[in-house]
């Protein structure tokens, strides 16, 4: 037979959250994978209501009590948790009764992890549908806009009239014109070159650019970790697609709040164990460029990625779509999060090459 402690090492294994709750439904026991969870320690919650450590709604709290008192088990899906900290979490949980301890035994199984893979699988599904579908077109457009301008070319030596071949320039303009956007569409010509990289060095870059464009007068401010190792990357392209983030957010201010009154902060962190699509990343490096702005309109919040999708009314609609295409080159992530008054771009960037497809 196992001892109390050889069931609480079994316990504390488990990769599941294990609660028990005592008749007032109060904490007796957690698990390693439950403090992790609740973001407590078992010596400072031990003995507290479960209503003190996790906010459900007061429906929830009854179905607790009934289950004491019928010993029926349930499971509740997609429950969420609001910590004693203000986080949230979104889990899935089993009631199992122990009439012969007047105990309730809770397991748990965060969903938070899963369902972010599952957004974000969905996104890049849906944006490498959506690049293919637009480089088809642009290369269906690219093709006969050749012709157009060489044949105003030729039109334009046979006019009689010198004043007339205003009308031929126009029409090769436009021309030149059309194939620069299509150009910007389909995305860099070339692969990355990746080399190893200093991502400060790239910020302190976009920083310079954005600082000359606005004359100084926005605040540009750093928050960085210096314990960040090299990256590999195309510097080039990289620089590229930060900048056109930072650009968006110094117009974006410009337009609302005035650059006077406009902040821009580059931040950047390691992350541990993340996941990007199906790989799993043992070390990434995050970057954040946040800005007091605006904000992204709501109605186009979901589909900023996409080409020719823009908030503002001089805007192109390409910037994002191609910084997005330049960091999947980088086998990297970019997300937004974005309320009124605060937008944060984060970029995800893998710094180790140890890595193993996941579907969890």
């Amino acid at each position: 037979m196992l001892n109390d402690r050889q069931l609480r090492q079994l316990l504390d294994s488990l990769t599941s959250a294990v609660l028990v709750l005592d008749d007032k439904l109060s904490l007796s026991y957690l698990n390693n994978a439950a403090e992790d969870l609740l973001a407590a320690s078992r010596s400072r919650v031990s003995g507290l209501p479960l209503e003190d450590v996790v906010r459900e709604s007061v429906p929830a709290q009854q179905a607790l009590r009934e289950a004491l008192i019928n010993g029926q088990k349930y499971t509740v899906r997609r429950a969420h948790w609001r910590l004693h900290n203000l986080e949230t979490r979104t889990v899935d949980y089993s009631v199992s009764p122990v009439p012969e301890l007047g105990v309730l035994l809770v397991e748990v199984q965060p969903m938070d992890r899963l369902l972010r893979i599952a957004r974000e699988d969905a996104l890049l599904s849906t944006q490498e549908t959506t690049r293919n579908l637009v480089r088809g077109m642009a290369h269906e457009v690219k093709n006969p806009l050749g012709g157009i301008r060489g044949a105003a070319q030729l039109l334009q030596r046979e006019l009689p009239d010198a004043s007339l071949e205003e009308y031929t320039q126009i029409i090769i303009e436009e021309v030149d014109r059309l194939r620069n956007l299509v150009d910007r569409l389909l995305g860099p010509r070339q692969p990355a070159q990746l080399a190893t990289t200093n991502v400060h060095e790239m910020l302190e870059r976009v920083a310079q650019l954005v600082d000359v464009e606005c004359e100084g007068k926005l605040r540009i401010r750093r928050d960085y970790d210096p314990s960040i190792p090299d990256v590999s990357a195309d510097s080039e392209q990289l620089i590229q697609a930060l900048l056109n983030i930072a650009r968006n957010a110094m117009q974006a201010i410009d337009e609302s709040i005035g650059l006077d009154n406009g902040e821009i902060i580059l931040r950047t962190r390691v992350q541990r164990r993340f996941t990007i699509g199906r790989c799993h990343c043992a070390l990434v490096c995050r970057v954040e460029i946040e800005d007091n702005g605006p904000g992204i309109p709501e109605d186009i919040r979901e589909r900023i990625f996409f080409p020719m999708i823009s908030g503002r009314a001089e805007g192109s609609g390409l910037g994002l779509s191609i910084s997005q295409h330049i960091i999947n080159q980088h086998r990297g992530l970019i997300k937004c999060d974005s309320r009124p008054g605060r937008c944060v771009f984060q970029i995800y960037l893998p710094l180790s090459n140890e890595s193993a497809n996941t579907g969890t």
